[in-house]
C-alpha cells in the first residue's frame, strides 16, 4: 500500500498585505501627509469653513500624486467651491479606490457621501472616518 499525502491547504480568500515598515510598494508616488482630525476640525471652526478648501486641495492632490489617479488638487477645489456634495461623494471613493488597489480591504466607498443629508453632525461623522481612514493608509506607509 502506498501512502497519499494530503492535498495542500488552499490559502485564503483575501490575505492581509504584510506590514510595510515604511516601505512604499512599488509603482506608487510619493507617501502622503497624516493631518490630525482635531487640529482640521479646529482649524475648521476657526477659519469659517475656509480651510475644507485647503484640506480637499492638500488631500486630493496627494492622492493623484501617490495613484496616479483622479481629480487631483487644483480640480477637488473647484468643485468642492461649487458643488460641495458632490465631493462628499468622490473623496471617500478616491481613498477606498486606492485601498482596493494596493491589496487592503476597501473600508470606504461613494455611499460614505450620504452622511452630508445629515445636518452638522453627518459632515462631521463623515469627516472623522474619511481622514482617520486617509491617515491610517499613509501610517502603514511609514508617514508620521
Amino acid at each position: 500500500m502506498s501512502e497519499q499525502t494530503p492535498p495542500p491547504e488552499a490559502p485564503p480568500a483575501y490575505a492581509p498585505p504584510p506590514p510595510s515598515y515604511g516601505v512604499q510598494p512599488v509603482g506608487l508616488g510619493p507617501i502622503g501627509k497624516v493631518r490630525s482630525t482635531g487640529l482640521c476640525f479646529l482649524w475648521t471652526v476657526l477659519t469659517l469653513g475656509i480651510y475644507t478648501f485647503f484640506w480637499m486641495g492638500f488631500t486630493h492632490g496627494e492622492l493623484k500624486r501617490h495613484t496616479g489617479q483622479g481629480l487631483g488638487g487644483p480640480l477637488a477645489v473647484v468643485i468642492w467651491f461649487f458643488v460641495s456634495p458632490v465631493m462628499m461623494f468622490l473623496t471617500p471613493n478616491e481613498i477606498g479606490n486606492m485601498q482596493e488597489a494596493t491589496g487592503r480591504p476597501r473600508t470606504l466607498s461613494a455611499l460614505w457621501g450620504l452622511w452630508f443629508l445629515l445636518p452638522l453632525l453627518g459632515p462631521i461623522i463623515w469627516f472623522v472616518k474619511v481622514n482617520g481612514t486617509l491617515n491610517e493608509y499613509w501610517e502603514s506607509l511609514g508617514a508620521h
